[in-house]
């Protein structure tokens, strides 16, 4: 049995976390996946008052709506990996608020990018920087209880389970895990993705739903915004394995619908497709309450 999760970012803007959540259930999923991503209105989640939090908390409780994960996209605007010191400290210092956010608010994993950088240059030192602000950071997430998930990205930098699994060889604690795209994993064609989720499945602890077009001789390839089935990732291949391999933890589908003329109705023609294809592999998703 598995649960299910929808993106924040998939659902229109309502004028509370309570209808939010409600909304959340009443489309048949589990959880939601909350989002910190680089936008200012985002990023000052971080600083989110005590109230603020008891508000998410007590909305989830109430509505049976758990929040699995913080996905901290923000990282991008400001890396780990950045060649400026001043942005490498409010990096890590985000880390460590997110952490604690986290914990006040009952999420248990922190799904973070795994870029070095994003919008400068990648060198050896940008990487350096990037592998020991993380340590800090999964150091810091262990006395909190709070795991990291890096995901595996629409960059070449971390872009398989190998390398994330590489990565862990750097930093040795429990407290690191994998969060795998299958929309990323299946768009470098370097990555065969059987292989890629039968060697990573001991570090898996959540998995995205998403479409791709993968990168080519001719092509960038398109990470995001594919309408599910018009792209290459072979979804019912991916959850057979994955069922066949033991994995019961969430899975979350991930669109940018929040903004299209109805987001409920792209949201719902989703869940659609995937119930279809989890009654094809034998998934059985979590029951709804």
């Amino acid at each position: 049995m598995n649960s299910l999760g929808i993106y924040e970012k998939a659902l229109p803007a309502v004028e509370s976390w309570h209808k939010t959540l409600q909304l959340v259930h009443d489309l048949g999923f589990n959880f939601i996946e909350f989002s910190v991503d680089e936008s200012d209105e985002r990023l000052a989640r971080l600083d989110w008052t005590r109230k603020q939090r008891e508000d998410l908390r007590d909305a989830a409780w109430d509505t049976g709506v758990r929040i699995h994960t913080l996905m901290l996209s923000g990282h991008r605007r400001f890396p780990m990996g950045s060649a400026d010191p001043k942005v490498r400290e409010h990096s890590l210092e985000m880390l460590y608020k997110a952490i604690d956010l986290a914990y006040d608010l009952g999420i248990r994993n922190i799904q973070m990018a795994g870029y070095d950088v994003y919008y400068e240059p990648k060198t050896l030192e940008s990487r350096e920087w990037f592998v020991e602000n993380l340590k800090k950071g999964v150091e810091y997430a262990a006395t909190r209880q709070v795991m990291l998930d890096i995901e595996t990205m629409d960059d070449p930098f971390l872009n398989s389970l190998q390398k994330i699994i590489y990565l862990k060889t750097q930093i040795h604690s429990p407290w690191l895990q994998a969060y795998p795209d299958l929309g990323n994993l299946s768009g470098w064609p370097e990555n065969d993705v059987g292989k890629e989720l039968e060697m990573g499945i001991d570090n898996i602890v959540s998995v995205h739903l998403k479409d791709s077009k993968p990168v080519s001789a001719t092509s960038k390839g398109q990470f995001r915004d594919v309408p599910f089935g018009d792209g290459s990732v072979d979804f019912e291949g991916c959850l057979r394995t994955l069922h066949r391999l033991g994995y019961t933890g969430a899975m979350t589908i991930e669109m940018w619908t929040n903004k299209a003329p109805d987001p409920i109705a792209e949201v719902k023609k989703a869940k659609s497709f995937f119930d279809d294809i989890f009654r094809k592999v034998g998934i059985e998703q979590e029951p709804v309450d």
